[in-house]
């Protein structure tokens, strides 16, 4: 663990803090800007001398508690949160809730891909944006396609068939799985897994299984209503401070699934 590089960082995060902001006074005594090494302990409910410890680059190497505890007292950005993680020699963990926002960047990338279709999904499965030529080529409105796991297993708004569709299903209860790990007090996925388990028998055994998969390439054949068959690639781009992915959905440069896929741009836009 880079100690003095630790210390550096905390040091740097609490200096950069206002007083006002905790509804501290602003007093002239104050030798340093930002907050004092004993308001930061107080604020992240530790001793004030192993935080001293820890900005003097003497301390043992905190636990994820005490880093996540000084994160949120020295506020910082989900970067910087990872960033202090990584000063520990430690992979942040998610945040206690899923994140169903898709970020601005994430969301201006889709609209520059209009040969592409591009779905982003949280995890929970949770469709947070799609481009045009998604909703075209997976059917059905944004409301439709709240959630594929619903989808998948319960029929609502269902996909156009699919070679993939039982590979489908060990991915998403594969990713369901981690997700009840990650946020095991998020009401939304609690009720949603719920949901799953009562009205799908190939879900709980699937669940049963207890699949695992990690995100990547895969090829698949759709039937779709209007463009015909599909030979598709689908490929996952991860945005691991939400923990969602970025699926994007394309054919062969030159293929016939390609000239189709064109035309069903065409037909969004």
């Amino acid at each position: 663990m880079p100690r003095r590089e630790l210390a550096r960082f905390l040091r740097a995060r609490r200096e950069r803090l206002r007083p006002q902001e905790f509804g501290l006074p602003a007093v002239a005594d104050r030798r340093t800007p930002g907050l004092r090494r004993e308001e930061v302990a107080e604020l992240a409910h530790i001793s004030v001398d192993h935080y001293v410890r820890l900005e003097q680059a003497r301390g043992s190497r905190p636990s994820a508690r005490v880093l996540d505890a000084l994160a949120h007292s020295l506020r910082l950005t989900q970067a910087e949160r990872s960033h202090l993680f990584r000063l520990a020699d430690m992979s942040a963990p998610p945040g206690s809730s899923v994140a169903r926002q898709v970020r601005p960047h994430v969301a201006q990338l889709l609209r520059r891909l209009p040969e592409t279709a591009a779905i982003v999904t949280d995890a929970g499965y949770g469709v947070v944006s799609w481009n045009p030529l998604a909703r075209e080529l997976l059917g059905g409105d944004p409301g439709d396609a709240a959630n594929l796991a619903r989808r998948r297993f319960l029929g609502g708004g269902r996909l156009h068939e699919s070679s993939g569709s039982a590979e489908f299903g060990d991915i998403v209860v594969a990713r369901l799985r981690r997700a009840a790990d990650r946020y095991p007090h998020d009401p939304s996925l609690a009720a949603l897994l719920a949901e799953l388990d009562a009205g799908s028998e190939e879900f709980r055994r699937i669940w049963e299984t207890r699949p695992v998969h990690a995100p990547g390439h895969r090829t698949k054949i759709v039937d779709h209503p209007v463009a015909g068959e599909l030979r598709l690639n689908c490929d996952v781009l991860l945005v691991p401070e939400d923990d969602q992915e970025v699926v994007l959905i394309t054919a062969d440069p030159g293929s016939r699934s390609a000239r189709r896929l064109r035309g069903l741009a065409s037909r969004a836009a």
